[in-house]
């Protein structure tokens, strides 16, 4: 799996822990176990996988990028809570999925955590470029929509 090709070690996969804990244990982020991402790959673990991507990334190119919304933002970014592939097509384009979803992640964090607008802001723009409007405006968010598209199309065309 690629996640473990990111050569991280031990310090700093449980310096990842460190930040997500809370989450992993919190019963409404575990139901994101039963829903799949892309692939066979459920959207939690993609979420984690996404984590641990963004934070290889930040490190390889020492971007210093504020670790506690890097990590939150990326392990969230995906906390819609639904089935999305029976869904009928809808006619109205910018009621599809990937144009909704990251504002029902972001609901759905506030809802749940207390999250700060930067965290939001990361979760709300990880679609771009689909979602025009939310543009990644933080190196957290622009790392983060970065590591969601590989971590998407890894899963994707490695089934």
């Amino acid at each position: 799996m690629y996640n473990e090709r990111m050569k991280l070690t031990i310090e700093e996969r449980e310096e990842i822990a460190s930040y997500l804990e809370r989450y992993l244990e919190h019963p409404e982020v575990r139901k994101m176990a039963a829903f799949v991402a892309h692939g066979n790959k459920s959207v939690l673990r993609h979420c984690y996988d996404v984590a641990l991507m963004a934070y290889a990334i930040n490190k390889k190119f020492n971007l210093k990028a504020d670790l506690r919304t890097l990590l939150v933002g990326s392990f969230l970014h995906d906390f819609y809570l639904y089935d999305w592939h029976g869904h009928p097509l809808n006619l109205n384009v910018f009621k599809m999925h990937g144009f909704t979803h990251p504002k029902q992640a972001r609901d759905n964090a506030v809802k749940y955590f207390s999250i700060n607008k930067d965290i939001q802001k990361v979760i709300e723009s990880h679609m771009w470029p689909l979602t025009l409007r939310s543009f990644p405006s933080s190196k957290e968010a622009m790392i983060v929509c970065m590591a969601d598209k590989y971590c998407a199309l890894k899963e994707t065309f490695n089934r």
